[in-house]
């Protein structure tokens, strides 16, 4: 059996059950327990499971499918949230910290592509692994647009991977536009995509300037992935909801905190 195939049996395997072990798995597809051990690491890398101890589930936003090729499947896309009044006041004044001649990252998720629509035109250097940002700038002469190597999340829309965490070893950065999944209120900035979270930390690495993106649906939010803590943060923008008692970790690290 190729690799593609035993893989694509392993994804058909958790979509039926949901979960699977390792040796359950192995059974199965009649290979030794290396060998899916070694399949699971891969697909985990690629963001089509999560793997477990022992074995791996679905990610958490992946829904049920016939079965199907995973090959042909329509990965769920980003969740159209109705907070889009939030993200665009966000994505303002986010645009109107950039000046000209600035290289900037924008990270995954909804408001950044937001951000990049006010950008277009603007003598800047674009650095993203977030394919929407992609097709807002491709075609842009004006703004230098970098596009990360990785493995494609069709789902997310995204570039992840080594090669991902590689580049981003190579680059400095004035402005990071950074987005999470949950703030905590002990000021912990976390995030619920393990494969994810790697370059999210090698961006921060890589800005001088770290600009946290979180509305108020952002606190505490979900995610149990530590990426930073507003104390790490240089700039949170967040709107009127978000709490005080959580911004006051920004605030009394001497962060800046934009309320939209």
């Amino acid at each position: 059996m190729i690799l593609r195939d035993r893989q694509n049996r392993i994804i058909r395997a958790l979509r039926a059950d949901g979960a699977a072990s390792v040796q359950e798995l192995a059974d199965a597809l009649a290979v030794s327990p290396a060998t899916i051990r070694r399949d699971l690491e891969m697909l985990d890398r690629n963001g089509e499971l999560v793997r477990t101890w022992g074995g791996a589930v679905l990610p958490p936003r992946a829904t049920a499918q016939e079965d199907t090729d995973p090959d042909e499947a329509v990965e769920t896309p980003f969740e159209q949230a109705g907070d889009l009044d939030l993200k665009r006041r966000m994505a303002e004044a986010a645009a109107a910290m950039v000046t000209d001649g600035q290289v900037v990252i924008l990270d995954i998720g909804t408001t950044t592509p937001q951000i990049a629509e006010l950008l277009r035109g603007r003598d800047i250097t674009v650095i993203t692994t977030n394919l929407a940002v992609f097709d807002v700038l491709r075609d842009d002469e004006a703004v230098r647009l970098v596009l990360l190597g990785g493995v494609v999340r069709r789902n997310y829309r995204t570039l992840v991977g080594s090669l991902a965490e590689a580049a981003l070893e190579q680059v400095s950065a004035d402005l990071l536009f950074l987005s999470c999944t949950g703030v905590r209120a002990n000021g912990h900035v976390v995030d619920n995509m393990a494969v994810e979270a790697p370059i999210k930390q090698s961006m921060i690495a890589a800005a001088d300037r770290v600009v946290l993106l979180a509305s108020e649906t952002k606190f505490p939010g979900s995610g149990a992935l530590r990426l930073c803590s507003l104390t790490d943060v240089d700039t949170l923008i967040t709107t009127t909801g978000a709490p005080d008692e959580t911004l006051a970790h920004s605030r009394n690290a001497g962060g800046e905190v934009v309320i939209t």
